[in-house]
């Protein structure tokens, strides 16, 4: 046998190999999309099942005849909106852990990060003195909330409106509103802010100019919730500290909140156990997951983690800015189409709306 015979057989053999790991991926991924869109509990499913549609969710590249096919004929499923705020409370109770209080740490207290266990962190003074005595969240009641993720696919929507029309507006990491009003709305009731955005957002605040739209931005919220997670992960500890200095420097009017340290191990408990196989639940995924404790009817903007529109138009991954993201790595430490897809089960079953396309401008 020659040795160019030989290396054209390994060719082929290789060939080969690659076609049938490639056929398997897309099988696994097939059946994955499928279970996800099964993935809420039976015991929800059991809801209105005339009302669900069987219909597939018109992912990036598959032509749509709608718009906002999410939003159209959406029925709002009253009796299945509270048994899942009565299953999360089984897992937590967002009033109580939206953020620690002042009674729970002193000054000088270490705190363990919930995902590097082995690293510590002090509470400092200025932290203590922003730490909540009461709940921001007790005995909050809104008939409608919104939340308002960060994806490009709010662009061109002129959905501000409609999202400043609901009781109560979450909205995501501190984005930016007043360029993006028409789209996004103006009004926020509570904001997060991971301490990377001191980061990516405002370039680490190394210069007067970021400094000043940094505090131009926390002043805007007038009042608002500032959700800050500061002790997810070692490495932004010195974020989080510009952050307090200069909100009690300016006297910003916010009202700080600090997550309690078992939020994230609980709301992704509360997933896992309902067969959605998350990794770290994204904000947006928190957000809902804790809305659901003073909310009665959800909707939910700006959630889209695809590279295109159901039209095949490249979508940004933040409305804002330029940062692109590989939604479907193995690195990444989400899983958001996984999340998506259980959304929009959910909104197959009236427990909550997403909104996926232009809104319909007032008459």
């Amino acid at each position: 046998m020659s040795f160019e015979f030989r290396i054209l057989m390994f060719g082929i053999g290789t060939a080969l190999v690659i076609f049938v790991i490639i056929a398997d991926i897309s099988e696994v991924e097939e059946e994955v999309a499928n279970s996800v869109l099964n993935s809420v509990p039976t015991s929800l499913v059991t809801y209105r099942k005339s009302k669900v549609s069987s219909s597939p969710i018109p992912l990036p590249g598959i032509k749509s005849k709608t718009s906002n096919s999410f939003s159209s004929e959406w029925i709002f499923n009253r009796t299945l909106s509270n048994l899942i705020r009565k299953n999360i409370l089984r897992f937590l109770d967002a009033e109580r852990d939206i953020s620690i209080l002042k009674s729970t740490f002193k000054p000088g207290d270490v705190i363990h990060y919930i995902f590097d266990r082995q690293s510590t962190t002090n509470i400092s003074e200025n932290l203590y003195h922003l730490l909540p005595t009461v709940s921001p969240m007790k005995n909050q009641h809104y008939k409608q909330c919104a939340i308002v993720g960060n994806s490009g696919i709010l662009l061109n929507s002129s959905c501000g409106r409609e999202i400043d029309s609901h009781d109560f507006v979450i909205r995501c990491n501190l984005a930016p509103v007043e360029e993006y009003a028409t789209d996004v709305g103006l009004r926020t009731s509570l904001v997060t802010m991971n301490p990377s955005v001191v980061q990516r957002a405002f370039q680490d605040l190394n210069s007067e100019e970021w400094v000043q739209r940094f505090v131009h931005r926390l002043q805007s919220l007038s009042g608002s919730v500032l959700w800050i997670p500061a002790f997810m992960a070692k490495g932004g500890e010195e974020r989080v500290e510009w952050a307090i200095r200069l909100i009690l420097l300016h006297t910003v009017n916010v009202r700080t909140a600090f997550p309690s340290l078992r939020l994230l191990h609980a709301v992704r408990g509360y997933w896992l156990t309902n067969h959605v196989q998350i990794k770290r639940p994204t904000t947006g995924l928190l957000m809902y997951t804790m809305a659901t404790r003073f909310c009665d009817e959800i909707h939910l903007y700006g959630f889209w983690p695809f590279a295109h529109d159901p039209d095949g138009k490249p979508v940004k991954y933040h409305y804002y800015d330029t940062l692109t993201y590989h939604y479907t790595s193995s690195a990444s430490p989400h899983t958001m189409p996984l999340e998506f897809r259980t959304l929009s089960a959910l909104h197959r079953q009236g427990a909550l709306q997403l909104h996926t396309g232009p809104c319909k401008l007032p008459t």
